[in-house]
């Protein structure tokens, strides 16, 4: 342990090389940003921690990137471009200097692909497990940021990409997936692994969402989720929310997994509330930025939870809407 670098030097060799202009060469103990004119900040921070958030023998590149993505898959459900992240790492005894390089050059090379460069942060050791948390921040114009509580009655209910191809590439991850092409596994396993953040309709978020948040922690919970506080009801049609080939060919051979896929978490897709009036220039701008969307549901004033229509044209119930911590 005596022969690794210092945390000064750790910072200078790994993460200094990929910061931008408001990390100030990474020197200070602060990060200087001034927000876009006629924006608002918009931050948020996700922790991730192996064996809960990720396996602990994933690449540290799938790592790196899925730390920065759940954060970036924030912003854009609120309308917001990325401007730049903080990072906080506590690595454990085990660490090697070839997994931080790996991690720091795929952390470094996703915030330019995203126009999201370091800021700063903090580098500390732990007994383990190995931790991270990213704070990010975006802009968005002022006053138009699509809320969780922003649902009216009325609004169209979307959901972008295809869901529940996470939760079962994790069954697969696990060893309890069902049998299935190579290619169909590898495509659902890499679900889970990186994230895919819709950030390319955020412009579209913020021009036409009434409300948005993404979906983390399944697409039934968390839409219950944000209907609840925005004081407002809705009827879902299950049947129309989107699943890719991957996933229908899963729950072929499993039908539970289509239980698995509706309540499972990482996604990391989006949800909008969109008004009538504005549905057909937001599924434009939407296909014109290449993030697929697809209506669901419509919400109406009430309070009840949700009413989730099945196939077969019953209400479906879920013994629990998402993922939880606790």
């Amino acid at each position: 342990m005596s022969s690794r670098l210092g945390e000064d030097a750790l910072i200078a060799r790994y993460f200094a090389p990929y910061a931008g202009p408001a990390a100030l060469g990474l020197r200070d103990d602060a990060a200087l940003l001034s927000p876009p004119p006629g924006c608002d900040l918009v931050l948020t921070t996700d922790a991730l921690v192996a064996g809960v958030h990720f396996f602990a023998d994933d690449p540290p590149q799938s790592i790196a990137r899925k730390a920065l993505r759940v954060n970036l898959s924030d912003l854009a459900a609120k309308g917001a471009r990325p401007l730049g992240f903080l990072l906080s790492l506590a690595l454990p005894p085990d660490w090697t200097e070839p997994w931080l390089d790996a991690f720091a050059a795929a952390l470094g090379a996703d915030g330019a692909d995203y126009g999201c460069p370091l800021a700063g942060g903090d580098t500390v050791k732990t007994p383990g497990p190995l931790t991270l948390s990213i704070t990010a921040f975006g802009a968005v114009p002022a006053g138009r940021m699509a809320t969780r509580t922003g649902v009216k009655p009325g609004d169209r209910l979307y959901v972008t990409g295809t869901i529940g191809d996470a939760a079962i590439g994790l069954k697969i991850r696990q060893g309890r997936g069902p049998a299935i092409p190579h290619a169909e596994r590898e495509f659902l396993i890499g679900r889970y692994l990186e994230p895919q953040p819709r950030t390319s309709l955020a412009p579209a978020m913020a021009e036409h969402a009434h409300g948005g948040m993404d979906v983390s922690d399944g697409f039934v919970g968390d839409l219950t989720k944000m209907l609840a506080v925005s004081k407002v009801s809705a009827r879902t049609l299950v049947y129309r929310v989107p699943l890719s080939s991957a996933a229908r060919a899963a729950i072929a051979v499993d039908p539970g997994l289509f239980v698995v896929a509706l309540t499972g978490g990482d996604d990391y897709e989006i949800l909008a509330a969109v008004a009538p009036s504005s549905a057909a220039a937001f599924e434009a701008e939407a296909a014109a930025a290449k993030a697929p969307v697809t209506c669901v549901g419509e919400a109406f004033e009430g309070r009840d939870p949700p009413s989730f229509v099945g196939p077969d044209g019953g209400v479906m119930t879920f013994a629990q809407g998402s993922y939880s911590h606790f």
